[in-house]
Parts: C-alpha cells; sequence; structure tokens
C-alpha cells in the first residue's frame, strides 16, 4: 500500500508540473475576456481544479490542463473557438461517469466541466421543459415532481440528464414513453468549430444525437417532452439468492415474470451478481440479487428483445458465466466487489417508435448488461488482467447468443468494441 501510493503522489506530481509548463505556454487572458461575469477557471494546483477534473473510474483517465466552467451557453462557445483556434484538445465533463477507456486518448487540453449550466424551466402550457446541459437527474425529476409532472430519466439521481441521454437513455418510465432522447424536442448544440446551433426533427444531425449524440458536439439546453404523473406511488421488493439458484431463478423469471420482453410496462426488473461473504461464512461465492431479469444475450448490450431461440444463451452457458464470475471474486481476490449488473427495463414504449427514426441501433432487445469490475489501483498488470477477465466474462456470454458481433449501448462501452 504504501508503494501504491508514493508511486502515485509521484505520477501526480510529475503530471501537476506538465500541466503548470503547458498552462504557461497558452495565454489564457485572452479567452477570459470573452467569458460572461459568473465563469470559473480552474487551474493546475488550486483548491477545485482536481474535484471539477476527477471522474469516478481511474481506469484511463483523461488528462486536462485548464478547467472551464462555463455560467452561459456563449461560455461553451468561446471555449470551443478558442481551443479551434489554438489547435488544443477540448473534453466535455458532465457528472463525472464516463468510463470508457478511449477517455485516456485526452494527454492534454482544456476540460468544459458543465456544472453551473443547470437549470430546469417547465413550460406555461406544461407540455415541455427546457433543461439546461449540466443538469442532475435529481434536480429533474424533483422538480418536475413538484409541477405534477415527469419525463423519462435515467435511473441514477447523481448522473446528468443529458449524458445517458445522449446515448439513447434507459429509464423507469420507457415502458410508457420510451427513451430519454425519444423526449427530446430540440437542443442547442456547440459543434466543433465553435457554432451554437440550435436543431430539431429536421436536419441529420439530430437524427444522430439521439444514439451516439457524445460524438457531434456538447449540447448546452434540451427541450423535452413531459407528461402528468399518473402514478404517485409505487414499491420496491429487493430477495437475494445463492449462486446456486442461478439457473432456477432466471428461468423462473422467463416464464411466470418478464415473459420474453413483454413484462407489464411498470414493472422493472434489475439483477446483480455479486460477493456477500457474510450471507454463509463458509462459501464466499458470489450471490445473485433480484428482482430477478432476463439471462443475456451478450453483456455491454442494451437489451435482447423478443428473442429468436437461437440468440438465447443455453442453461449450461448461464451457469458457466456465473461460476467464472464466482471463481474470481472468491475469499481475498482483488475483484471480489466485481458487479455485473442485468437491467431488465419495460420496453412497450422503445419498441413503439420506429427503428430508423433515432440513430439508436437497439430497440428490438431488452437487457442493458454491465460488468462492473471495482479494484483499488494497481498498475499496469492489474488493469489487464481486470480488462481480460471482462472480456472473458463477455466472451461467455455471447457464446451462447448466435451472434457473430456484440452489439454494444454506447453508455456501456468499455472501448474495445469498434465503431460498427
Amino acid at each position: 500500500m504504501r508503494l501504491q501510493v508514493v508511486t502515485a503522489v509521484t505520477a501526480l506530481a510529475a503530471t501537476s508540473a506538465c500541466q503548470s509548463r503547458w498552462s504557461r505556454d497558452v495565454d489564457y487572458k485572452a479567452l477570459s475576456k470573452m467569458f460572461s461575469s459568473s465563469v470559473k477557471i480552474y487551474y493546475p494546483g488550486s483548491g477545485n481544479f482536481e474535484g471539477a477534473s476527477s471522474r469516478w473510474s481511474n481506469l484511463d483517465i483523461s488528462t486536462v490542463n485548464i478547467v472551464v466552467v462555463p455560467s452561459t451557453e456563449n461560455d461553451v462557445v468561446e471555449t470551443v473557438k478558442f481551443a479551434d483556434k489554438k489547435k488544443l484538445p477540448f473534453l466535455a465533463y458532465n457528472s463525472a461517469h464516463g468510463a470508457i477507456t478511449t477517455l485516456g486518448k485526452m494527454t492534454r487540453g482544456i476540460e468544459i466541466y458543465m456544472d453551473q449550466l443547470s437549470r430546469v424551466d417547465v413550460t406555461k402550457d406544461g407540455k415541455t421543459v427546457t433543461i439546461a446541459g449540466g443538469t442532475k437527474s435529481k434536480l429533474v425529476t424533483d422538480t418536475l415532481w413538484n409541477a405534477g409532472k415527469q419525463t423519462v430519466a435515467g435511473a441514477c439521481e447523481c448522473a446528468s440528464y443529458l449524458s445517458p441521454g445522449l446515448g439513447g437513455g434507459h429509464g423507469w418510465l420507457q415502458g410508457r414513453h420510451g427513451l430519454i432522447a425519444d423526449q427530446f424536442e430540440s437542443m442547442n448544440i456547440v459543434v466543433a468549430k465553435g457554432t451554437l446551433a440550435t436543431i430539431n426533427s429536421s436536419p441529420e444531425l439530430w437524427w444522430a444525437a439521439k444514439g451516439p449524440g457524445h460524438n457531434f458536439g456538447i449540447v448546452t439546453s434540451v427541450t423535452s417532452e413531459i407528461f402528468d404523473i399518473e402514478h404517485k406511488d409505487w414499491a420496491i421488493k429487493i430477495i437475494t439468492f445463492k449462486g446456486d439458484k442461478v439457473e432456477e431463478l432466471y428461468d423462473a423469471a422467463n416464464k411466470h415474470l418478464l415473459k420474453n420482453g413483454t413484462q407489464p410496462a411498470d414493472v422493472i426488473s434489475r439483477s446483480y451478481w455479486f460477493n456477500d461473504p457474510d450471507a454463509d461464512a463458509s462459501n464466499k461465492a458470489s450471490r445473485p440479487s433480484t428482482p430477478p431479469i432476463l439471462p443475456p444475450s451478450t453483456p455491454w448490450t442494451p437489451s435482447l428483445s423478443k428473442r429468436r431461440e437461437a440468440a438465447t444463451p443455453t442453461s449450461p452457458n448461464r451457469k458457466k458465466a456465473y461460476e467464472f464470475f464466482a471463481e474470481n471474486i472468491r475469499g481475498s481476490s482483488v475483484f471480489n466487489n466485481w458487479l455485473v449488473t442485468f437491467d431488465g427495463y419495460s420496453m412497450q414504449g422503445v419498441q413503439s417508435i420506429g427503428a430508423k427514426s433515432t440513430a439508436f441501433a437497439f430497440r428490438d432487445q431488452n437487457i442493458p448488461i454491465g460488468p462492473l469490475i471495482t479494484y483499488m489501483p494497481g498498475g499496469a498488470e492489474l488493469d489487464d488482467k481486470a480488462a481480460k477477465l471482462g472480456k472473458q466474462l463477455r466472451q461467455i456470454l455471447d457464446e451462447g447468443s448466435g451472434r457473430e458481433h456484440a452489439p454494444a449501448y454506447v453508455n456501456y462501452a468499455f472501448g474495445d468494441e469498434g465503431p460498427k
């Protein structure tokens, strides 16, 4: 542990020195003159720089040399124009949840931290809401609820509203209304040269923004459809099972609860594989925790729809995947906090929208799957071992699906899947 800390501190010191030298080589005074009065700028070594530039994952992290915290859409415009003029890389941060390994390609440049662009404005007619680009999901749901309204938002309150939405965006209400992106009616977006545009149903960019939308610009605000609250009451039930029930559990769930993706629109079922050593002191294998769901077609996919039997992982296949997972998290394994999530959202609203109407590619599938391997930093060798384990699990599950390629939900992607 002492060696790890010393290594980390040394690396941080070297990075900070590099950041400081690079920052001094660029004249930011010209940029700061273009900003609104409420903009914030953080430099390496300043009190807020680390907090604003840290991500929730330390794997293949981005390296930035200055943080700009815009308070208006024009602040984003001016930052992008400056970066383009100076040929500097730039990257928007929005609640710091991004974990795809390709973010590590950002080795220097400007971070645009969206935290101050937080606003939820319900229109007078109560049909739409305008949400600023950095707004967290909790503020969206709370504000709308207080107004007697709701819309599709992500399941995690600490994530932003837009980050999952630009990838399509699964959410609790999707069985009624579709994905987060399906609610979008217009958006303001800053594209690569620093132009602010308002787009809606006409341009190709509008089609493209709803699915792989993170790739085409920085969305500073979006106007989305909202709905009257129909049901104010809800309930949740959590049941925990030991690993020897994995086959029986999922078979029962398929037959009686989810019925191959046709569960009622208001029923959401999520399943987790995780390690709970207190559940059985003599056997520290993982315990799947349910509400149970359909077995996956393949990890990293956004779902698995009205499936052909050939695309369904066999029971032996599911058992093999679970046993591989359990074997690698037992006892004192550095990976014993590994979590595998299976999100059984209802799909009626998603599948009622034409597949070609947006760039989101997976309306015919049901289960987003996320193998999340959490461990303490231990160097490149340990990172490689973790990645290998994740890929092996993904391969085991995919072998039973009959597919040549594993479709990747962009919000859950690892970074090695390729554009197709």
